[in-house]
């Protein structure tokens, strides 16, 4: 390892024992446990050598936005870490993307529309099963992704009954401009019905870099963390 390379390994290894101290305290004010939230690293824009040095501090997920780069980044991965890696991704469905998608996503976090359903378990490879958690919009303003609270029945329902696909819980994203409390307080009503008609599917996705302190106050027992950990993050074009 050169010098550079151990510089950024000290920048990654301070910056995720501060996350993860962050995520342990909360979690135990929350009256959790530590080991009830799951860390997802967002590594979009960042180097596949951020990923191998994260991997070799023993971080295991890490989410994509976009399915070009995180099919690439995975595949890479193989090749040159050899590491045991879930791939989480969290951005848009978008249906002529699926098939690709769904020969490196480990966990879909961002389902909103029965229709993918259906393309999504045609695209599983044979004897793979993939995680979804199905995205619940908190947000007044359309067109941001997710569900209607209304909706989520018949997304969890389908989802339950189709082959290859093992419903996890719920995802959402506090809305631009709006507190995370309000927001949060919100979304934790919406999983407390959620889970009492779909006990088998308790987990949340929720809380990120600005956020997940809060997110984990209101129950979320995974968080998506790409900035805090990795620093400034490139333009992505």
């Amino acid at each position: 390892m050169n010098s550079v390379e151990s510089i950024r390994r000290d920048e990654l290894a301070l910056a995720l024992s501060d996350i993860q101290g962050r995520i342990s305290r909360a979690a135990v004010a929350s009256g959790r446990s530590s080991n009830d939230v799951n860390l997802i690293v967002v590594t979009k824009t960042y180097p596949i050598s951020d990923i191998g040095i994260l991997s070799s501090l023993g971080i295991s997920d890490f989410a994509e936005n976009r399915e070009r780069e995180g099919a690439n980044k995975s595949e890479q991965l193989k090749v040159e870490v050899s590491a045991n890696c879930r791939w989480h991704y969290q951005g848009k469905i978008q249906s002529n993307k699926i098939k690709s998608l769904l020969n490196w996503v480990d966990a879909i976090h961002s389902l909103d529309e029965v229709r993918h359903v259906p393309l999504i378990a045609r695209a599983i490879p044979e004897g793979k099963t993939v995680g979804v958690f199905i995205q619940v919009s908190l947000d007044s303003q359309p067109g941001r992704g997710g569900a209607q609270p209304s909706e989520l029945r018949k997304l969890a329902e389908v989802a339950l009954s189709t082959s290859g696909l093992r419903l996890m819980g719920l995802m959402a994203v506090a809305p631009v401009g709006e507190a995370p409390e309000g927001a949060f307080s919100r979304l934790a009503q919406i999983h407390t019905d959620f889970k009492a008609e779909f006990p088998s599917a308790p987990s949340l996705s929720a809380g990120m870099s600005g956020d997940f302190e809060v997110a984990i106050r209101h129950g979320a027992t995974h968080v998506r963390i790409g900035g805090s950990i990795l620093g400034s993050r490139a333009v992505q074009r």
